[in-house]
């Protein structure tokens, strides 16, 4: 068996472990009614909207799915749907002042979550994990493993 078999777990567990932080950090914060599903979306919302096919290919779901996430997040007050500045048959899906409260609950619950591993580890330790995990990790969109 190769020294590093538990390597891939471990790195499951971690993802596992961030999800669970931000979820708990945004449901602290008042958000009881969001899934960690949605905070991929609202990932691919930000800065400046996206339409239903972009978050479905974001999320790598259908357009069906997608267009009924959007339903349900513009039923919550996190979305809205707009106009599309450069194409007049789609909506461009854009948070709502709700949606970026939401956001910035998540990115708080990330910064403790990074701050406590740095407290653990120390954070010359966390910065080389995060050097050496850049090598063999493309940075890029994270979307939900269903």
């Amino acid at each position: 068996m190769p020294a590093n078999a538990d390597l891939p777990l471990l790195l499951l567990a971690a993802a596992a472990e961030v999800t669970q932080a931000v979820h708990a950090g945004v449901t602290a914060a008042g958000f009881t009614d969001v899934r960690s599903t949605h905070g991929f979306a609202f990932v691919r919302m930000a800065p400046d909207g996206a339409t239903v096919g972009e978050i479905a290919e974001h999320l790598g779901v259908t357009k069906q799915a997608a267009s009924q996430l959007v339903d349900e997040l513009v039923t919550k007050g996190y979305a809205d749907r707009n106009p599309h500045p450069r194409d007049a048959r789609a909506r461009l899906i854009t948070l709502t002042d709700r949606g970026w409260a939401c956001t910035r609950a998540a990115d708080a619950a990330l910064a403790e979550f990074t701050q406590t591993w740095s407290d653990t580890l120390g954070a010359a330790t966390l910065a080389q994990v995060g050097a050496v995990l850049s090598q063999v990790v493309a940075p890029g969109r994270v979307r939900p493993s269903w």
